[in-house]
């Protein structure tokens, strides 16, 4: 059913898209893209900062990168619960209906299994849907549709399916809204063969992934930080994208490496600030990319460094953290001084006492801790 209901959303989409919209050019085209997206972290850097640029709040950025995307190419469209004339939770969406009409920015029911089901069929039919979780947690109810038909079709298809659509939504601690609102996903998705999985943490990067995740022919999700929304920076005024595999090298330094995403970069960067006042030189790589992880990346800073702090929000059972550092384990073992420390939230499900809902998550201080431990 949702291959039929993706075939007529498929007519209509086409009959309605602008005759000025140009559909992207082929193959040669796609791979000059796709070269541009290999850049590493520190050519985006470099590309950022000659830039004059504009400032722009992190959901701002990630709405210019659907707008950018939905102009050059027809066949982007979004699905989800208010993201059209209400402009969706965050106000990611907003203003997209009214650019590009109720069939390419579809308003859904309150039904995550069958609107998740229909971004799959879409893509299947040669769209290139974004699918929008209101909350990360309420795509637990889509989760059959993103593991055995977003992540296997193409494989069970024998390759004659490619499913490029991205899943995207806000996740992770807010501030007091209370455990069924304050999922991590991350560690329940990584598990799912055939998904490639990101996290925003800047405007910068949240432009470049979400651009390089809709021109994908993988199945993507996204993660957004719902305390992320509302941070401001410069971003370049001429298009670029980010690398959907590549680490980002946030502070070079020489005493350990700090791996970390999401919004804990920002409590990193805050330890960060009392460790150089301790005599410490930490060096801190925002991972990214959740799955696959950048080894080359975090080899390299390891093998300078031989010392290993992971920080994270996901939980401490099963979390990215535990596959970060069973990935370190077997490629850098013979690198390493000191154990790996891994810093986690606690495995309870998040209190809506705000007290409490601080100690569940990992702290600036605990950082610091963990870094003289490491390093003496």
């Amino acid at each position: 059913m949702a291959t039929a209901a993706a075939a007529s959303l498929q007519y209509a989409l086409h009959g309605a898209a602008s005759a000025s919209a140009k559909p992207r050019s082929a193959a040669p085209g796609r791979s000059v893209r796709v070269a541009a997206a290999r850049r590493s972290a520190s050519a985006d850097a470099t590309a950022e900062s000659k830039s004059g640029g504009h400032e722009v709040l992190l959901f701002e950025a990630l709405r210019e990168a659907l707008i950018e995307e939905m102009k050059e190419d027809p066949t982007v469209c979004v699905f989800g619960e208010d993201v059209g004339h209400y402009g969706g939770s965050y106000k990611v969406t907003k203003g997209l209906a009214e650019m590009f009409g109720d069939l390419r920015v579809l308003d859904t029911p309150i039904a995550e299994n069958s609107f998740a089901g229909m971004g799959v069929g879409a893509a299947m039919k040669g769209l290139r849907p974004i699918v929008e979780g209101m909350n990360m947690g309420f795509l637990l109810l889509a989760y059959n549709q993103i593991s055995n038909n977003c992540g296997m079709l193409h494989y069970t298809s024998g390759g004659q399916f490619k499913i490029p659509i991205v899943i995207r939504g806000p996740g992770g601690v807010g501030r007091q809204l209370g455990a069924e609102h304050s999922q991590r996903l991350e560690s329940y998705f990584q598990s799912i063969p055939g998904l490639q999985m990101v996290a925003c943490s800047t405007p910068y990067n949240a432009k470049g992934l979400m651009k390089a995740a809709i021109r994908s022919e993988n199945p993507v999700v996204l993660f957004e930080h719902v305390l992320l929304y509302n941070l401001k920076e410069k971003i370049p005024d001429e298009e670029y994208i980010c690398c959907l595999e590549e680490a980002e090298m946030v502070r070079p330094g020489e005493h350990v490496t700090i791996l970390t995403y999401s919004r804990m970069r920002y409590h990193v960067m805050q330890a960060a600030k009392t460790l150089v006042n301790k005599g410490y030189d930490p060096e801190v790589i925002d991972i990214r990319s959740l799955k696959p992880f950048d080894l080359h990346t975090i080899g390299n800073s390891i093998k300078k460094t031989h010392r290993v702090l992971i920080v994270e929000e996901c939980m401490r059972t099963g979390g990215i953290g535990a596959s970060l550092r069973s990935a370190i384990i077997d490629n850098f073992w013979d690198y390493l001084d000191a154990p790996i420390m891994c810093l986690s939230s606690q495995d309870v499900p998040t209190p809506y006492a705000a007290t409490l809902e601080d100690a569940t998550v990992v702290q600036p201080a605990q950082i610091v801790a963990a870094v003289e431990q490491i390093c003496q």
